[in-house]
Parts: structure tokens; sequence; C-alpha cells
């Protein structure tokens, strides 16, 4: 089961050491534990917390794993997070490539997403997803719901809100008490999984609250905490903070800390994530898949010397890997391009009897073709497909970039005349975007127009289209499109903003794309997405712009992201490129709670105002 843990390579250089004692089965390659003990020690245990866990334990009963032997496992504290090369097999974890492999909206109106930006923190949208439907709220999707026919849910309660935007929730409910029409608890769960489904978290938050005023129902632990995660959507974890406190004592369970461990994750917050994960231990709640995952995603992102200590703290639980653990570890093998690892993981998922699911089937087959394993790659889509495309439609937005991807714009095309007679919103979105990797770009421009007669659209998704005109540099067609867009009617927001800004930067027009970054935000008053600000961050820092990188970089911090690796290495970039020397960088990093890497090192230690030289030190 623990294969995955250090699949194909020993890690190395972390000062921690993991002695192992395995007893080896004489059927496979896999060792069976039976009732030997595994021991593991280490001199920095501190029994029971986290991140600090106790290592130092014994395991009597465990399932299949593979035979690794004796290892040296190591967690190197400069780990980082970006991407950049380095030294260690599994240390270095990446953010994964999306799949996207769940189905979006079919529609989502951008007034409604004010405050879900934190999404764009990372690449990890389809495991932010995944994780969400872990959570087990009342309203959350479920694999019957998925694999309904293309039309979407329908819910009567939903309608009646969606299509009285001038009144107030509550004034809508209450006109439908006084009609005398019913409001039972299904009716309730699928509104709610409609909102949440297009990110209306607002208006699912107005209809928890008059829930609870109404008292038209009796609430559950999962109302209370679907509440919960609402309110930290909307009004901020500050606020769900103080929600938790006012939970009756009786309802204030897992699933409520969960929720709001779920929300820390997503906003990188590793303290409290932290603080929340040691208390749900403290209050004897065994840590769960779920918990563990939300560990993963974050560690992943931000610290990811700590990625073993999970392993270790699931291994010692005996908590059993879910689709999405196995996700995270294969597509951070793949991004190693360590295929070899990547393969051991998906062989240790079906000994466990997990069939890989079609988003962890588009990351293999994303990781060949990156790997240059190009027939594997169509190996693996093919199985996607499984042998008849049409009784399978639900692959082909995952399958439409994946071919683009290799170039294949045959295997495009014949993907898209499957969906075509009767497309979903999220294959229209596929096809725009792999027929704009292959600059296609009539194609994609006929799938958007069909797509605007089809449906109600938001401006996120005229980005779709925007992204693609960016990407090939034109310019002109990207601005005629943006006035369509407004003369529409539709809002223009942070998803809106964040291809704008990428449609000038790649057509070299840096300054302009800040200034409008700067007008939208100030004029909104919204969130700007993680991605706007890194694409002006980079592209300054490429030019040794020293003075706007660190005004983006101030600004990122007052719309309210946390300090990361990634922003801090495209400063020292500018830095190194303008050479200029960087006074106090060292110290900034220490509070900023930021670890330089090994590649970092060198950056600092090439702007270090102090540094010695040849001369330097014949002349002292």
């Amino acid at each position: 089961m623990w294969a995955f843990r250090r699949a194909s390579h020993p890690l190395r250089n972390h000062g921690l050491s993991i002695s192992i004692l395995r007893v080896h089965s004489p059927k496979s390659d896999w060792s069976c534990f039976g009732d030997n003990a595994v021991i593991v020690k280490s001199s920095q245990a501190s029994p029971g917390r986290y991140p600090s866990l106790e290592r130092s334990y014994c395991l009597t009963s465990c399932t299949h794993r593979l035979s690794m032997g004796s290892r040296c496992l190591s967690t190197q504290a400069g780990a980082e997070s970006s991407g950049e090369e380095e030294d260690d097999a599994f240390a270095e974890l990446e953010e994964p490539v999306s799949a996207k492999a769940f189905q979006k909206g079919d529609s989502a109106d951008e007034s409604d997403n004010e405050l879900v930006s934190e999404l764009e923190l990372s690449a990890d949208e389809d495991a932010e997803k995944a994780s969400q439907n872990e959570l087990d709220l009342p309203e959350n999707e479920t694999e019957s719901t998925k694999k309904k026919s293309r039309k979407t849910v329908k819910s009567e309660l939903f309608e009646a809100i969606n299509s009285a935007p001038g009144l107030s929730v509550q004034q809508i409910l209450d006109k439908w008490v006084e009609d005398g029409k019913e409001i039972t608890r299904e009716e309730i769960s699928l509104a709610m999984f409609n909102f949440r489904r297009r990110r209306m978290y607002g208006k699912a938050l107005q209809l928890s609250e008059w829930l609870e005023s109404s008292k038209r129902l009796n609430l559950t632990e999962g109302d209370y905490a679907s509440r919960l995660d609402l309110i930290a959507k909307v009004r901020g974890l500050p606020k769900a903070e103080s929600f938790l406190n006012k939970i009756p004592e009786s309802f204030r369970g897992e699933l409520v800390h969960r929720s709001l461990l779920a929300n820390y994750v997503t906003a990188s917050n590793v303290t409290k994530a932290e603080e929340t994960f040691n208390k749900m231990r403290d209050q004897g709640f065994s840590p769960s898949s779920f918990s563990i995952n939300q560990l993963l995603l974050l560690y992943k992102r931000l610290d990811k010397k700590k990625i073993a200590d999970v392993l270790l703290l699931m291994e010692k639980e005996n908590v059993k890997p879910t689709m999405l653990t196995y996700r995270l570890l294969i597509d951070t093998k793949g991004q190693l391009n360590d295929i070899t690892g990547m393969e051991k993981i998906v062989d240790a998922m079906n000994a466990e009897g997990i069939k890989p699911d079609i988003g962890t089937q588009a990351l293999l087959a994303k990781h060949y073709a990156s790997g240059g394993l190009i027939e594997k790659a169509k190996a693996v889509l093919k199985e996607m497909e499984g042998g008849d495309l049409k009784k399978h439609w639900w692959a082909c937005h995952s399958l439409l970039p994946l071919y683009a991807e290799l170039g294949e714009a045959d295997e495009v095309e014949r993907v898209w005349k499957v969906c075509e007679p009767n497309p979903r919103l999220e294959d229209c979105i596929a096809a725009i975007e792999a027929w704009g990797k292959l600059k296609k770009i009539q194609e994609a421009e006929a799938v958007f127009e069909r797509m605007l007669k089809t449906w109600k659209i938001s401006s996120k998704h005229y980005s779709v289209l925007l992204k693609v005109y960016a990407s090939n540099k034109m310019l002109a067609q990207g601005k005629d499109l943006i006035k369509r867009m407004a003369d529409s009617g539709r809002r223009i927001g942070p998803f809106t903003w964040d291809s704008i800004v990428k449609l000038y930067v790649e057509a070299g027009e840096v300054e302009k794309a800040d200034s409008v970054l700067t007008k939208a935000s100030q004029q909104n008053q919204m969130k700007p997405m993680y991605s706007s600000f890194m694409s002006l961050l980079d592209h300054y820092a490429k030019r040794g712009d020293v003075h706007n990188s660190e005004k983006i970089l101030y600004r990122m911090k007052q719309s309210g992201y946390t300090a990361r690796i990634r922003q801090y290495q495209c400063l020292l970039n500018a830095y190194a490129k303008g050479k200029v020397p960087a006074y106090g960088i060292r110290e900034r990093l220490k509070v900023e709670g930021v670890t330089p890497t090994r590649s970092m090192e060198a950056q600092l230690a090439q702007i270090d105002p102090f540094k010695k030289t040849l001369v330097s030190d014949l002349l002292d």
C-alpha cells in the first residue's frame, strides 16, 4: 500500500534517517508485514503533534507493500515549489498540470465569484475539486450525479432564485413558502449543488442562513460544515472562525473542522492549517484520508520537506490512500520526469484494487508526453476512450487538450466530431483550448461562436478565447473580443483581467498590462488572480526591473497573497538581472518564512552586496 512513499529512488541529504525492517513475501515483489513490526526512529520526535511527527512506533497490521529493504529517507529543508531543477528525487514536488478531468458548471457569473481567486494560487484546481468532493458536505456532487445525462441536474428552487436577480434570496424563499411550495432537504441540497457548481457562493450562503432562521429543517453537522465553508469563501476565514465558536457543541464535530481545514489549505495558510489539524487530533479525531490529503495539497505547494512526514503519519495511523492521494503522488513523479517511479505508484494503486480514473489517466498521458514517451501517452489516451468514445463521451474534454499537446490535429478533429452533435459546455471550452494550442484559430473561433449561440455564457468563458489570442500574440483580435464582451453587458472580473493581462504581456506591452490590472482592481474592488500578478512579476524580473518587481510583490501582499518561494525567486532574478545589490534580502526571507532553495542560495550569493571577491580579499 505504501509503495509510493519511496517508489523508484531513495531520498537523500535530508538529515532524517529511517530504517525499516521488512519481511519479503515469496509470492511477489510485494512485502507483507503480517505480525512483524516496522520500527521507525528519529531524534526529532515530538509525540502526538504535527508537523513534528512522532517517528518511533510499530505497525503490526499492514497490507501488501513494495519491498524497499532498509533505506535512508530525507526531506531537505530547502525543497522548492516552483519547478526549478533540484537534486532530490522525491523532495522536489511540483505543481500538477491540470487535466481538467472534472466537470465545470454550464454557466457562471463572475459577480458571484468575487472571492474565489484563492483557487488560482496554484495549478491544483483538479485536486482542490476532488478534495472538496471528499469533504462530504450534504450538497456535494456524487458519482451518480456525475454520470447522469449531459443535462444539468435541475432544481426548481435554484431556478426561482437565479431567475430573479432583483430580489434577495430571503424574499424569494419567503414567497416560495407563501405560495404553498414545500421546502424539502432534497430540494435544498439540489439547489446548493447548483449554486456551488457555478461558484455562486453568495447566494448559497443566503440560502443557508435563511434555512437556519426559518427553522424549516432540523440542521445537521453537515449543514453547519457547509455554512462554515460558504462563510470562509464569501466573508473570509476570520468570520468562519467566529462562526465555528457559535455552532452548538453537539454539532462541532470532525466534519466542521474538516471544512475549516480545507479553507485554510485553499488560502495556503500553513500555520492555521497545522493548528486545525492538531486541534482535531487533540479532540480525539483520528487522521482521515481527507485531512491527510489536505496536508499533502498544502505542502505540495509550500513546504515540500514535510511531505515525507505526512506519508509517515499515514503509515503510522494506517490511513489508506484515496484516489486523490495517488493522483498527487503520480503527478509529483511525473513532474520530476521520474517515469519509473510514476509507474510504480500506478502498480501500487492496482495492487490495492484502485483503478485510475479519467483524471489520473490524463495525468499519466500528460507526463508520458512531456517525457517524450509518445507511444505510451497515446496508449493511455486510447484507454481513456474505452473502445467506443461515443459511449465514453465524458472523456472528450480531457482528450481534446491532450491530443493537442501531442500535436495530433487529426485526433482532435476526430474527438470533436464525437462531441459536435450535442456538446457540453466543457467540451467546447476544451476544444477552443485544443485548437488554440494547434494554432488553428478559425476552428477555435467557430467553436466559440457555437458556444455563444447555445448558452448564456459569462465573461469567464470569453476569457478562454481571449487566452488563445494572447498565446498567439493576436492583440488586435483580443481587443475586439474585449469590446464585444463589454457591449454584450458581460461583467468583467478577475478571470477576464487575467486574460487581458496575459494578452498585453505576450504582445510585449507589460506596462499596459500593469496599468489595466491596477485600474481594474481599484475600480471594482475585487481581488486579482495570483497568475495575473505573476505574469507581470515574471516579465519585470526578466528585464531586471527591480522597482516594478518590488511593486508587484507589494501589491500581491496587499491583496492577501502569502509569501511563496516562486515570488521571491522572481524578485532575486530581477536583482541579479539588474545587477543591483539586495540589502537585507536574507532577513526579509526569514521574516516571510521563506526557506531558500539551493538555486536561490546561488542567486543570493550573486546579489550579496558584501560578497568577497579575489580582489577584495587581497585588499582586505
